[in-house]
């Protein structure tokens, strides 16, 4: 019985190590993308698809089909079942049709 309870404690000990364990793997998105906010021209640069997809889900200020299949491209992207330069066109339709215009990099 002692050792069974020492073996359901080290089975717990390791799996809260795994939990606190998260590697995480950027992927490349190329050069960054700097877009200018229409409503007060803010200036937001993208440097990763992990930005992007954070804005497509939570910052996006327009919900309508661009941003739909931009997130959708994005997500693929990302679980490298679709191309980061497919992703990163239909950000960049989303962006134009959400009123986004593009900055030219300094």
């Amino acid at each position: 019985m002692e050792q069974l309870a020492r073996v359901v404690a080290s089975v717990g000990t390791l799996a809260s190590r795994i939990r606190k364990t998260t590697n995480m793997m950027e992927i490349f998105w190329g050069d960054p993308l700097i877009l200018i906010d229409p409503k007060d021209g803010d200036v937001t640069r993208f440097c990763t698809i992990e930005k992007v997809h954070y804005w497509l889900r939570r910052k996006w200020p327009v919900a309508d089909a661009a941003q739909q299949t931009a997130l959708a491209k994005v997500e693929a992207a990302m679980e490298c079942m679709n191309s980061v330069d497919d992703a990163r066109n239909a950000f960049l339709k989303a962006a134009r049709m959400a009123g986004f215009k593009q900055a030219a990099m300094a």
